[in-house]
């Protein structure tokens, strides 16, 4: 798989399927998180995020465009299900990968 197919299937299975199960597929576990509201590592990721979903059980991430040059990948993308309702929150991801794994990230998020 290619770095951008490796971020869209953790899109989907992740964020999109709610299956923290299968995290440690796709995130290395030194992975570093630029974002101040999820928590270093593997394991900081996941508890976020199961801490999310139990808040946001309607939680989605709409793909629009997904760029990739050499080991990053940038998703825009429109997440639903949030605490902003209806509204989607757009978001840009930048992933940087090694060894197909995601390994860094940071984020920009728009709220209407």
């Amino acid at each position: 798989m290619t770095n951008k197919e490796i971020v869209c299937q953790f899109v989907q299975t992740v964020f999109n399927e709610h299956d923290l199960s299968r995290a440690a597929e796709f995130i290395r576990p030194d992975y570093i998180q630029h974002n101040p509201g999820v928590g270093q590592g593997l394991e900081g990721f996941v508890k976020a995020f199961t801490q999310m979903f139990e808040q946001n059980p309607g939680f989605r991430q709409e793909i629009r465009h997904a760029i990739a040059e050499d080991d990053l990948v940038c998703i825009h993308a429109y997440a639903y299900g949030t605490s902003q309702g209806e509204q989607p929150t757009k978001v840009m991801d930048l992933y940087r990968l090694v060894d197909g794994k995601l390994a860094e990230h940071w984020d920009v998020l728009q709220k209407e």
